[in-house]
């Protein structure tokens, strides 16, 4: 299966210049392959078919470009996990839902960073205001949290916590599939969803 970036979907390209689109998918397709430190910005230029002095029109250096690369896949990640899903449906719901729509986000190859396990490893210029974003993008994920937690449903552990033993379980599974051939039935994928549901909340 192909890789896609994320970034050349018709969502994305909306509401972005052309020319910056394009750098930003070069550079996301190049560290999926090549690595941070395998990247230069010549690559990148190279890559994206534009002029090496074009891409300082959109980006002070290779630490802005990627700064501004993993804030538009993060809020990427965040509109693919929170799609379809609405504050009064029932937790359980809530959870499936946003299960599967990373399930699919991973395997359908929209994010090769994420597919990869490279996305979390990219430089962080300033983290308190990536926190402060991640929050802000994630927000309906900890309010799932927060509702299962505050009516006794979840553990009373962080929400990072509970995402890592919940919900990232299905971006593992999907690369595990994808990259090392594992078979997963429909039976199988509900099964993981109802253990990873079952680690988070108190019997």
């Amino acid at each position: 299966m192909n890789d896609r970036s994320f970034i050349s979907h018709p969502n994305i390209i909306a509401t972005m210049n052309e020319k910056k689109q394009r750098i930003l998918a070069a550079a996301e397709k190049l560290l999926a392959e090549l690595g941070f430190h395998g990247l230069s910005m010549q690559m990148v230029a190279k890559e994206a078919n534009v002029a090496a002095g074009t891409i300082y029109r959109y980006f002070n250096d290779k630490e802005d470009l990627l700064n501004q690369l993993h804030d538009h896949i993060l809020s990427y990640i965040a509109a693919q996990i929170s799609h379809n899903i609405v504050d009064s449906m029932p937790i359980k719901q809530r959870y499936r839902t946003m299960w599967l729509n990373l399930w699919h986000m991973t395997i359908n190859g929209d994010a090769p960073l994420v597919i990869r396990g490279q996305f979390q490893s990219l430089p962080c210029q300033n983290k308190q205001d990536r926190i402060r974003l991640s929050q802000k993008l994630f927000s309906p994920v900890a309010t799932m949290f927060n509702d299962g937690k505050a009516c006794g449903l979840f553990k009373d552990l962080d929400n990072e916590v509970l995402s890592v033993l919940s919900l990232e379980t299905s971006c593992s599974l999907a690369r595990r599939q994808i990259h090392r051939g594992l078979e997963i039935s429909d039976d199988e994928i509900e099964a993981v969803i109802n253990a990873s549901w079952d680690a988070i909340t108190l019997h």
